[in-house]
């Protein structure tokens, strides 16, 4: 799941970001309004947490620009406004959720989650190949009927794989996916993640190599015996 966060409070920002990979998003922050903007606009984000009261560009500005979109993400904005009639303006503009400040962290956890669920193009439910499936509300992964107990980056690199299987990804398209803006392209994390979920999924391996594509959830071909010549 990809997240952006567009709040001018660094600090908050920063928490906010940090609280959400924790549960294994890819996080990017903007601290300003402007900034915000460029950035939804060159990244399919799943959801943007969005700040109402931004400099540069104001929040409820922003908020119209996203939702106006060829596939918009889902917005949830949050403000210290409280009144009833403040937060009905807000969802007026397009946001689909609100939350004022301050507010309690795993229910922004939670709306943030079921946001990217109820994104229009966001994939189904339950997400199954190869004798795997992934139910990414109930945060569970199963093979075979035994449950995977995942770290949170191998949980999305999982469902990242499943939800585009039988297609292949490559390691540039699930350090989009998975991780974030700041992920070093030279990086061996996405191979060393990879080996570890393949030994937590188990014989025979159902993440396939892929010379120059990348990684595809798929059945290994087994070789028959070879005929001689």
């Amino acid at each position: 799941m990809r997240v952006l966060v567009v709040e001018d409070v660094r600090r908050l920002a920063d928490d906010i970001a940090e609280g959400l990979r924790d549960q294994g998003m890819a996080v990017d922050v903007a601290y300003d309004g402007l900034t915000g903007a460029e950035k939804a606009a060159l990244t399919d984000y799943d959801v943007v947490v969005l700040d109402r009261d931004l400099p540069g560009l104001h929040g409820d500005v922003l908020c119209g620009q996203i939702t106006a979109a060829e596939e918009p993400a889902m917005v949830i904005m949050l403000t210290a406004a409280v009144s009833p009639g403040e937060r009905v303006s807000g969802l007026t503009l397009g946001a689909d959720d609100y939350l004022p400040k301050p507010f309690h962290f795993p229910e922004l956890i939670l709306r943030v989650r079921s946001l990217a669920r109820r994104r229009p193009s966001a994939k189904p439910r339950i997400l199954r190949a190869a004798g795997v499936e992934l139910n990414p509300a109930l945060r569970t992964a199963v093979r075979g009927g035994r449950p995977l107990r995942l770290s949170p980056k191998e949980f999305e690199v999982l469902a990242a794989l499943l939800a585009a299987a039988p297609l292949p990804l490559s390691a540039e398209q699930l350090l989009e996916r998975v991780w974030d803006e700041n992920a070093d392209p030279f990086t061996k994390t996405v191979p060393v993640t990879v080996a570890r979920l393949r030994r937590k999924l188990g014989p025979p391996d159902v993440i396939v190599t892929v010379a120059g594509a990348g990684y595809r959830i798929g059945a290994v071909p087994v070789e028959g015996p070879s005929r001689p010549s």
